[in-house]
């Protein structure tokens, strides 16, 4: 479900700040945030971000085709490995040729 019209996109207050500091003086060093659910707005591109995925910070590149999207859509907090099935018939398939 979407966020209403009237109250607009969530933006974090301390990340916008420091995302038009960097852009004023031209840094281009990762900021780190753990706001996850902050909409991505035109003024962010070209940035980097440390988006927090619940063990370490993962760097995103902020383009022009991720505007409108959260945060936490570019950091994946889960690993898939692999189902138990596929996994099964990787081994049996090893074990013959071998």
């Amino acid at each position: 479900m979407s966020r209403s019209i009237k109250k607009g996109p969530y933006l974090d207050q301390k990340l916008v700040k420091k995302m038009e500091e960097a852009k004023r003086t031209g840094n281009k060093k990762i900021i780190q945030t753990w706001s996850r659910s902050c909409t991505i707005i035109p003024d962010f591109v070209g940035q980097s971000i440390g988006v927090h995925n619940g063990m370490k910070f993962i760097p995103v590149y902020i383009t022009e085709n991720m505007v409108g999207h959260k945060l936490g859509e570019f950091s994946h907090t889960r690993t898939f490995r692999a189902h138990s099935g596929q996994r099964s018939k990787v081994e049996e398939k090893g074990a013959k040729k071998g």
